[in-house]
């Protein structure tokens, strides 16, 4: 029974953890980023008032993510620069879904018998149906400069479907915690 419970759990991380989305990085082959122990983020003028929100959860949850990997955050001479971009736009993805026939019930009568019978005809598969489907998708990019040569030295990059124009701070929170784990 233990190893059923186990082998249940096993399965269900593993399921899981392949909800997340993709991380795509791009890294400076000549870089040790070992060798960095502070940062800081770029300063950025926010026009409204939506963006200081936004600009503040991407700086926590980086933030928090960084000190787990044991950086820490300095306000004079830091080792690196971190600047992020987000973009959220409409775009449009194929969907496909299985069709399966309805099941159902004839009636028959069967004259030798004198008796009226059920069969039971169960769902079959009839194939699959494609059709478009309008999305919302946010993008956020982390960018990471070496302050002394001044060279951008690591992005990364995380697309998902967000539920409105506007990310919140969850979608915010697992776009940063899955780049940020591609950071080494």
């Amino acid at each position: 029974m233990k190893t059923w419970i186990v082998l249940g759990c096993v399965l269900f991380m593993g399921m899981m953890a392949g909800c997340g989305s993709t991380v795509y990085v791009e890294k400076s082959s000549d870089v040790l980023l070992s060798a960095y122990q502070t940062y800081n983020w770029i300063q950025k003028d926010t026009l409204y008032r939506k963006m200081e929100l936004l600009d503040n959860n991407v700086k926590s949850s980086g933030d928090r993510q960084l000190a787990m990997l044991g950086y820490r955050r300095v306000d004079k001479d830091p080792d690196l620069l971190f600047d992020y971009d987000v973009l959220v736009e409409k775009s449009r993805k194929r969907r496909s879904e299985t069709v399966y026939m309805q099941p159902y019930f004839r009636m028959f009568y069967n004259p030798y018998t004198r008796f009226w019978g059920t069969i039971y005809f169960p769902a079959q598969f009839v194939g699959i149906q494609s059709f478009p489907e309008d999305v919302t998708e946010g993008t956020i990019t982390l960018t990471v400069v070496d302050v002394k040569s001044n060279k951008t030295i690591w992005q990364g990059w995380s697309t998902d479907e967000v539920n409105s124009r506007n990310l919140t701070a969850q979608e915010v929170e697992r776009s940063i915690r899955t780049i940020l784990k591609k950071f080494h």
